[in-house]
């Protein structure tokens, strides 16, 4: 049997569990009522007039921008506050208060369209002052349930006239009016159809036997293989050029090049600076005026001597104008060609000295 002392230590550790399993319950109940006003928690009691309840009930949440804050706790008629004669009293956790304001909306939402009725507070765009206990919130126009219901039959008779018009669609198409009827009910329509299938089907029979050049490009490796000789010629004039081979390859390559360009254009920039200074032909015919008179006088010089010419002045004006004289001179250098022949040809004749003596 066990001994006293035993039995009384066993009764301590039923007791020290019994205490601690009582703080444990008491430390829940407060977290769980602190954030809805509980009774061992501070509260705030607002206060809202409504024109209806709209299915509200005691106990529905009070939320804050969609977060839960408290609970309803009595909804009544006030009829001396016509027309919002529906008073409604909540209770809010007390850290709240800070988010709260006296002008924050309080509207009645409902969570769906056929869910439970709930206290709405917006403090978006409120700035007020912090409210006090017993405070009132303006209340906010909200839809009730038979605004949500009416709008729902407005949306079911849209729905239904819609339905309506396509009826009338698929009655019209079937009917063999208009041309998406035509097309629908048309027997030459659809065995045009069926004749571009067949034609197709063919084509593609064709493709794929390697008939055509289509067919070619199909199964013919020729055109693959070529390709492939191409890209591997293109690859090794790549290669070649990236090595600097050849004459494009040294102008990729070669610095050579790069610096008689650079020096080039360095000789071309001193060139030009030259000839904006006036030095050289080019300078002077760029910034000296004496030059560039005498230069214009000896243009309008050969231009009026060779209106001269053309108006058959001069020597030169009458061999451009005068035929006779251009004939003269042909027939003359004819007759002179004609002499010099005739010299090669038996130049004794010409060269003939006879010697007379008296």
């Amino acid at each position: 049997m066990p001994t006293r002392k035993e039995i009384q230590w066993s009764q301590l550790r039923v007791g020290l569990l019994v205490l601690g399993a009582t703080a444990v319950v008491i430390v829940l109940i407060f977290l769980m009522s602190a954030s809805s006003g509980g009774m061992f928690s501070r509260r705030l009691v607002l206060r809202c007039y409504v024109q209806d309840a709209a299915g509200l009930k005691e106990g529905a949440p009070v939320t804050l921008q969609d977060v839960t804050i408290g609970n309803v706790t009595h909804v009544r008629i006030v009829p001396e506050r016509n027309p919002n004669i529906v008073e409604i009293t909540m209770v809010v956790g007390y850290q709240y208060a800070r988010a709260l304001h006296t002008d924050s909306a309080a509207s009645i939402a409902q969570a769906g369209v056929l869910g439970d009725s709930y206290v709405h507070i917006d403090s978006a765009h409120a700035v007020g002052p912090e409210p006090k206990e017993n405070a009132e919130l303006p209340s906010a126009g909200s839809p009730s349930i038979q605004d949500v219901i009416r709008t729902s039959e407005d949306s079911i008779a849209e729905i239904h006239n819609l339905t309506r018009h396509i009826d009338t669609l698929v009655t019209t198409i079937n009917s063999g009016k208009g041309t998406i009827g035509e097309l629908v009910n048309s027997p030459e329509f659809a065995h045009k159809i069926t004749a571009i299938a067949t034609n197709l089907e063919t084509v593609t029979d064709a493709i794929t036997q390697g008939k055509g050049t289509l067919g070619k490009l199909m199964v013919d490796d020729t055109l693959y293989n070529r390709a492939n000789s191409t890209i591997d010629k293109l690859n090794k004039i790549a290669t070649s050029l990236d090595q600097g081979q050849g004459s494009a390859g040294k102008l990729l390559r070669d610095d050579s090049f790069y610096n008689n360009l650079n020096s080039a254009a360095a000789n071309a920039s001193q060139l030009a600076a030259e000839m904006n200074s006036g030095k050289g032909t080019l300078g002077k015919l760029a910034k000296d005026p004496a030059f560039a008179e005498k230069l214009q006088d000896t243009v309008n010089q050969l231009d009026t001597m060779l209106k001269g010419v053309n108006a058959g002045q001069g020597t030169l004006g009458q061999l451009a104008q005068n035929r006779s004289l251009y004939d003269h001179a042909d027939q003359s250098l004819d007759q002179a060609q004609q002499l010099i022949q005739a010299f090669r040809a038996n130049p004794k004749k010409y060269l003939t000295v006879e010697m007379k003596v008296f």
